[in-house]
């Protein structure tokens, strides 16, 4: 297939970084050393699971536009006591909360970009706060050419402000712009606005054998990792 697209807008969490084993890791690096036993993937997962309800409460209006850091701190605070930690200190609270700026990539993500980076603009269209995004791409090597997504247009994914303005910011129409994400809701939502889209499996998302082993819908491409995208685009 022929691509025309000038830029490539990527999802974040579960698409190019792992957070379950991540956030485990550095739940365990902080809590362990202050006594604390837990599960610590079933910890992940729990604070993982109130994303969506978070993020509702602003696209729902229910709140203002705050970052996502506030939001992460709203149920990690929310959900420290259902793990008997609910001792945990301030300072501990804060590093435990910056946990989400220091995920660790899918393997085949820093080969895949560096080949795409030499015919596209890349950037992150993420829930993720800008600061967020910067510290990711400074700890995986992520080499974007824009830090776009919630925090410019003010607003959480799935609304259409936050893929369209990604597309403003760099001066494009949308079909001008692809996004590559491993969320079929994700890229459904894309497309309506017009953009490409780019399915990359992440079949251990949420733990083994739990994750999207293909997309739910047709898009434009269907990759197994962001190398096999890079493949399928010539790159």
């Amino acid at each position: 297939m022929t691509v025309t697209v000038k830029a490539l807008f990527f999802d974040v969490f579960g698409t190019l970084v792992d957070f379950r084993t991540s956030i485990a890791r550095e739940a365990k690096a902080i809590l362990e050393p202050q006594g604390f036993a837990l599960d610590w993937l079933a910890f992940a997962d729990a604070w993982r699971g109130q994303y969506q309800g978070s993020l509702e409460e602003v696209r729902s209006g229910r709140i203002g536009f705050c970052k996502l850091d506030v939001l992460h701190r709203r149920s990690l605070d929310r959900l420290l006591p259902r793990f008997g930690a609910e001792k945990l200190g301030e300072a501990d609270r804060v590093d435990l909360n910056l946990a989400w700026h220091r995920l660790d990539a899918w393997p085949d993500v820093a080969p895949g970009m560096k080949r795409l980076k030499t015919r596209y603009w890349l950037a992150p269209l993420s829930n993720g706060n800008i600061s967020l995004q910067v510290d990711l791409a400074r700890r995986n090597g992520f080499p974007w050419d824009a830090i776009l997504g919630a925090e410019i247009a003010g607003d959480y994914k799935p609304k259409p402000r936050v893929y369209l303005a990604a597309a403003e910011a760099f001066d494009l129409a949308p079909a001008d712009c692809m996004l590559v994400a491993a969320h079929t809701s994700d890229l459904k939502a894309a497309a309506a606005l017009g953009l490409r889209t780019a399915h990359v499996a992440r079949p251990n998302e949420h733990g083994p054998g739990k994750g999207e082993t293909a997309p739910g819908l047709p898009v434009d491409f269907a990759a197994a990792s962001l190398e096999d995208l890079a493949a399928q685009l010539g790159t």
